[in-house]
């Protein structure tokens, strides 16, 4: 004869995974322990009948909504009929004991939220990540199982475990934002993709030290040092998204900030959109923002800032290429943040200040922001451009003119 797992609980469980979809699903008792099962139930698509005399209100807007059936009484003999699966979580220990006996006479799978070792089977803890479902069982220790869940679902949603897809992988390019500069400011995404990949294509101005977290398969490219020969430099990155991807890689082109904010990822989905290669966007913290945060700048503050503008500063005020109207900014009351403009400040300083700006406007310029490195200089636009060359400030740097500069914290 068999014997009941219940008389070798130090026994492991067997673990497997239930396909409960269209299968009748019995829960009996409708409170905190119902309300937290019934939507991992749902959502596998399981014939739920819930059966208590009360329910919570999130239990009672899932059966309001049609997402189970409620018989709203006590549990009652030959309720589990025809179930596949019973989940007992009543407060009254007779109830639990009875379903538990009809359970074991119906052969029925049955979990007890009150007594582990009265049950045939027990809920793992669970997460999802990615199409990916974990579930860990500790025997009776359902903290430690949290526990183990959490630290795996995070690890696989950050990329710090890697997990890369086989089967089902498409080739293509990802356009990842890597942040300001500290690694720990990227997207889960996207940290998740780089862990993914088998090429990466990396700027100069984007988070270093995550290139060597990298497994030691992935081929790693300097997007500076890409041989240009006859090719613009754009046009350069572009033919090696296109060649790698075309081998059957998984690429990342990894940028600072966002590679839609003077990122030119834009050029590059179009160039892999035009010979039809699949483009993931993952959006990036930009450093207009976070790093004057980083600094202590706020770049709008109720009273003092309502708006706040971003333009590239790579390109002099009086060069017949600049596409900024900056007699129009000089007007603006707001904050002014200005990217890849260390070379070209006192230019601009002069500019907004001919054309109407205060020379007494304060001004931050926060070097490396949100890394080790990261330093502020402060200074007015009528001093900016002798306080750069005192300072030896240098790119990249992030540059704040208005009042904000001088709400935050130093």
């Amino acid at each position: 004869m068999a014997e009941h797992a219940a008389e070798h609980p130090e026994r492991p469980a067997y673990p497997v995974g239930l396909r409960l979809s269209g299968r009748r699903v019995v829960v009996i008792g409708g409170g905190q322990v119902a309300q937290r099962r019934l939507p991992a139930l749902i959502a596998a698509g399981a014939d739920i009948v819930l059966v208590s005399p009360s329910a919570t209100p999130s239990v009672e807007a899932m059966a309001d909504a049609g997402e189970l059936r409620w018989i709203q009484r006590p549990y009652a003999d030959g309720d589990l009929a025809d179930a596949w699966y019973a989940l007992i979580a009543t407060g009254d220990a007779d109830a639990n004991n009875a379903a538990s006996a009809e359970a074991e006479r119906t052969r029925t799978w049955c979990v007890r939220s009150d007594d582990a070792t009265a049950a045939t089977a027990w809920t793992p803890a669970t997460g999802r990540s990615e199409g990916v479902t974990v579930a860990v069982l500790t025997g009776r220790d359902p903290r430690r199982s949290a526990a183990v869940r959490d630290a795996i679902v995070e690890g696989l949603r950050d990329g710090t475990l890697a997990a890369p897809h086989h089967r089902t992988r498409t080739p293509g390019v990802a356009l990842v934002g890597g942040g300001p500069g500290d690694p720990d400011l990227i997207t889960v995404r996207g940290r998740r993709l780089l862990a993914e990949a088998d090429v990466v294509i990396a700027d100069r101005l984007g988070p270093r030290d995550l290139l060597d977290e990298l497994p030691p398969h992935v081929e790693v490219i300097d997007a500076a040092k890409i041989p240009y020969g006859r090719f613009m430099a754009q046009e350069a990155i572009n033919n090696a998204l296109i060649e790698h991807a075309r081998a059957g890689k998984a690429v990342v082109r990894l940028k600072g900030g966002d590679p839609f904010v003077f990122g030119r990822g834009m050029e590059e989905a179009q160039a892999l959109a035009e010979v039809g290669i699949p483009c993931t966007v993952v959006p990036g913290i930009s450093s207009s923002i976070s790093v004057p945060g980083a600094a202590g700048i706020p770049v709008t503050h109720r009273g003092v800032a309502h708006e706040f503008t971003v333009v590239s500063g790579h390109v002099a005020p009086d060069d017949e290429r600049s596409l900024v109207d900056w007699a129009a900014l000089a007007k603006l009351r707001g904050t002014l943040v200005v990217l890849m403009g260390v070379d070209k400040i006192g230019a601009i300083a002069e500019t907004l200040v001919a054309h109407g700006k205060s020379a007494e406007t304060p001004v931050a310029l926060v070097q490396e922001g949100t890394t080790a490195a990261q330093r502020r200089v402060d200074a007015t636009l009528a001093t900016v451009a002798e306080t750069i060359r005192a300072e030896d400030v240098r790119p990249p740097a992030v540059i704040v003119i208005g009042d904000v500069v001088t709400v935050g914290t130093k």
